[in-house]
């Protein structure tokens, strides 16, 4: 299979794949190291604008990643995400929809290190 082939049917997977199934992963990642579910949803107001009530929504209707990002108002500085998360340069995902999640998958990770919520939130 061609990369191009399977670069699409990955962005295909992303966009069909539920903020529901992933959701409890986010959960289980953070709190194994020490972080909560209250830091986690802060993690994903900042990146999103949701709420503590409209993730609850959002997993309740089991949207796809297409459709809460696509109802997502993202954050100005999301730009300032950068580095590798499984295995890409999330500022070189030239999939916007696929860029967003890893972006999500990005600041999961760095909240799971240990990493300060400011420099999480880009805020210095």
């Amino acid at each position: 299979m061609k990369d191009m082939d399977k670069n699409q049917k990955h962005h295909e997977r992303m966009a069909k794949l539920t903020f529901a199934s992933v959701y409890p992963h986010y959960i289980a990642k953070v709190e194994k190291k020490g972080r909560t579910k209250e830091e986690l949803h802060q993690v994903i107001k900042w990146l999103t604008g949701y709420n503590n009530q409209s993730i609850q929504k959002l997993i309740k209707d089991k949207v796809t990643f297409k459709t809460f990002f696509q109802n997502a108002d993202l954050h100005p500085n999301v730009h300032l995400i950068t580095g590798v998360i499984c295995g890409y340069r999330v500022e070189e995902i030239d999939n916007p929809l696929t860029q967003k999640v890893r972006y999500l998958d990005k600041l999961v990770d760095e909240l799971a290190k240990g990493k300060k919520m400011e420099k999480i939130l880009r805020t210095e």
